[in-house]
């Protein structure tokens, strides 16, 4: 917003000019005067006048002084012959003559002049109240805090362009509101009752913070200082109101007030108050409420009152450390016993201290939490630690002497069972040879007896090794599986030279295992696969590795006849198999046993697989390195 432009002050014109002008103008004048009218008469001195007139309002009071000069001299010696002599008779008609035309002269040239000057101040203070005007205007219009003028009823007279940024409207739509529109309706109450108060005379301005709401719906905080202008006749007029976006400091105060209360939560629930030493005066305060946690029946406190609360076996202790941290020789950290309502409490402290340039302490700043319960229970568990270890000790002994108890039983069983097993079949064998004749139903019944006790003696023998694989320690030692595998598909082949089956090996698969606990496994495994692949024609059996979410997996790949996922929970347990007998031979032994191998390094061996699509089992070992 700005002001109309005023009258532009006059030019200011050079000497030369004024003055030169004023002479031309004063001899045009006489010369017309005698060009137009015979120059004896009466009224000689009324041109010069005219000149002397013309020449002040251009050029000022010099310039008429000038004229009028010169006009007096022209009149008296030039306007009538013979030139250059006086052209008066009568020395006292030209005394009174010139003395009146240069009183009169004096006259208009200092009227004329005086007008001029006053003209002049006029258009300064003109210029001055218009400067003065825009300044407000600018002073207004860009303020850093919005400004506004309301009306006793609160519409809004005139806003600043900061106001409008500040609640998002423009100047021509706040033009047509109240400040009750855009203010939060709680805190319209207060405003109106400071406002009618005002009116009513009871204060000149107030102060208050409230809320607007912005354009677009969201909230700003204003601090207002209001003042009431009134008329001449002291009846109100209008409301100047500055408004200050406290939005930030709002928010700041806001968020200070929520790390206060997280940190007094926090101090409660951790038990934590913190303390202030100043070592020039020996006095320890603690902070407001941290007493209460500590259960210090006082907030200030000297080192020499202090001291005898602190167990007798730990002062000495304490002392020592706060003396080496005050000379910067250790810091301050420690755990110590006090004694307080008669009561022991266990206090954990830890302090840094503030020093001057030559490394004096000046004061300590620190924390002591309550630890007494974290204490009960550390001392609890080093009883039942104790204890626990004892128990532990006792019941691996019994343990171990169960376990050598169960091995030699099952060592005994197996045995006592392999020797009626081998009397059983020696005795059916002994019939079939002795008795050529018998009739084929018998012979039948000797071969299902023979085939029963060797079933037996295989399960057996299938027992002895899982329980030889549940004991002794696993070694860990570099393992090449790829060169395991090659080894174990040779023997497989010359066992089965009929057999094509194709083997694809990843080179290079070292895993950090015990060596004849993971040669049974790839064993295990690989005859699993050989064996399933039986009917395939074109047979695939593949080693590799893999890396998972779990980590790095080694996995064996057949293309065979594969299993049904829904049955896969017996897949691995003892003696359970998923194919009949007369499909596929074998006890239900091995996958059972590579299972019990990978879990005792601390492995997992998991199968995938789908009827007539083969199957893959994967398993994890530590790799080289590892633990």
């Amino acid at each position: 917003m700005s002001l109309p432009p005023s009258n532009p002050p006059p030019p200011v014109r050079s000497a030369w000019l004024r003055y030169g002008l004023a002479i031309a103008l004063t001899l045009l004048a006489v010369w017309l005067r005698i060009a137009l009218a015979p120059a004896e008469s009466g009224g000689r001195f009324v041109t010069a006048a005219m000149a002397v007139a013309l020449s002040a309002l251009y050029g000022g009071l010099g310039p008429g002084l000038v004229s009028t000069a010169l006009g007096m001299v022209l009149v008296n010696f030039f306007m009538v012959s013979p030139y250059g002599q006086f052209a008066f008779d009568n020395r006292l008609e030209a005394f009174w003559l010139n003395t009146w035309h240069l009183l009169t002269q004096l006259v208009v040239v200092g009227a004329i002049a005086l007008m001029q000057h006053k003209n002049r101040q006029l258009q300064t203070a003109g210029e001055q109240i218009r400067e003065g005007q825009q300044r407000f205007l600018d002073t207004f219009e860009h303020a850093a805090s919005g400004i506004t003028h309301v009306d006793a009823y609160g519409r809004l007279l005139r806003t600043n362009q900061t106001f409008c940024d500040m609640v998002g409207y423009s100047s021509a739509e706040l033009e047509t509101m109240r400040f009750q529109d855009i203010t939060v309706a709680e805190d319209i109450g207060n405003d109106v009752r400071l406002l009618e108060e005002s009116l009513a005379g009871h204060r000149s301005s107030y102060t208050l913070e409230k809320r607007y709401r912005h354009k677009d719906g969201h909230l700003v905080w204003v601090q207002l200082t209001v003042a009431l202008v009134r008329k001449v006749n002291g009846a109100p007029d209008y409301f100047i109101s500055v408004v200050q976006d406290i939005s930030a400091q709002k928010a700041a105060e806001e968020a200070v007030r929520t790390s206060k209360n997280l940190l007094d939560q926090a101090q409660k629930l951790a038990r934590m108050g913190a303390w202030q030493a100043e070592l020039s005066t020996g006095r320890i305060f603690t902070l407001p409420g941290s007493s209460s946690f500590l259960a210090f029946p006082k907030t200030e406190y000297g080192f020499d009152e202090l001291l005898p609360h602190i167990h007798p076996d730990d002062q000495p202790r304490v002392v020592d450390l706060w003396s080496r941290a005050i000379r910067n020789q250790s810091s301050y950290e420690i755990e110590y016993r006090v004694q307080l309502d008669g009561r022991e409490y266990w206090h954990a402290v830890k302090a840094e201290f503030e020093r001057d340039a030559s490394g004096r302490a000046l004061r300590a700043l620190g924390v002591t939490q309550d630890v007494t319960e974290r204490k009960r229970i550390e001392l609890e568990f080093q009883r039942l630690n104790t204890t626990l270890e004892q128990r532990i000790q006792e019941r691996t002994r019994a343990l171990r002497d169960a376990y050598d108890e169960l091995e030699s039983y099952s060592y005994a069983v197996a045995h006592d069972l392999r020797s009626p097993l081998r009397i059983i079949n020696g005795f059916a064998q002994a019939l079939r040879e002795d008795n050529p004749g018998l009739p084929e139903g018998s012979r039948d019944h000797l071969a299902r007896i023979m085939a029963a006790s060797k079933k037996m003696g295989e399960l057996i023998d299938g027992l002895l090794k899982l329980s030889q694989f549940a004991r002794g320690e696993v070694q860990r030692q570099p393992v090449n599986l790829s060169a395991m595998a090659t080894r174990i598909f040779e023997e497989l082949s010359v066992a089965e030279p009929r057999r094509e089956v194709t083997w694809d090996i990843e080179p290079d698969l070292i895993v950090q295992a015990d060596p004849a606990l993971i040669e049974a496994l790839m064993q295990n495994l690989l005859n699993n696969a050989w064996k399933y692949t039986a009917e395939v024609a074109q047979a695939r059996i593949r080693v590799f590795s893999r890396d998972t979410e779990r980590g790095r997996e080694f996995a064996v790949s057949d293309n065979g006849a594969g299993f049904d996922m829904a049955r896969a929970s017996k897949l691995f347990q003892p003696f359970q198999r998923l194919h009949q007998p007369h499909e596929f031979s074998g006890l239900g032994i091995g996958l059972a046993t590579a299972r019990r191998i990978v879990q005792r390094h601390g492995g997992v061996l998991r199968a995938e697989s789908r009827p007539g699509e083969g199957a893959t089992f994967s398993f994890t070992l530590p790799p080289v390195g590892g633990g």
